[in-house]
């Protein structure tokens, strides 16, 4: 997963980044469509975030046995919150 998350957010970046250079060129059309991209990306962004917090929630965190496991994965899930 955190792989496919720190992808994303570099893409989210370079688009946001887009974004704003097509808006300062006066390319309402191009920064039209880096947004819809960005959205996208976002989309994606939350998907996996989701999944993630739903396997900590529902599977890792109730089943960890040790104090040092329960803390591990609640970082984890702050990381992706």
């Amino acid at each position: 997963y955190k792989n496919a998350v720190g992808s994303r957010r570099a893409a989210w970046r370079i688009i946001t980044s887009v974004e704003q250079k097509e808006k300062s060129k006066g390319n309402e059309d191009n920064a039209k469509f880096a947004n819809e991209y960005c959205k996208i990306v976002e989309g994606e962004l939350q998907k996996i975030c989701d999944t993630i917090l739903g396997l900590l929630d529902g599977n890792l965190i109730s089943k960890a046995s040790s104090g040092e496991s329960k803390v591990f994965y609640k970082k984890m899930k702050a990381d992706y919150y």
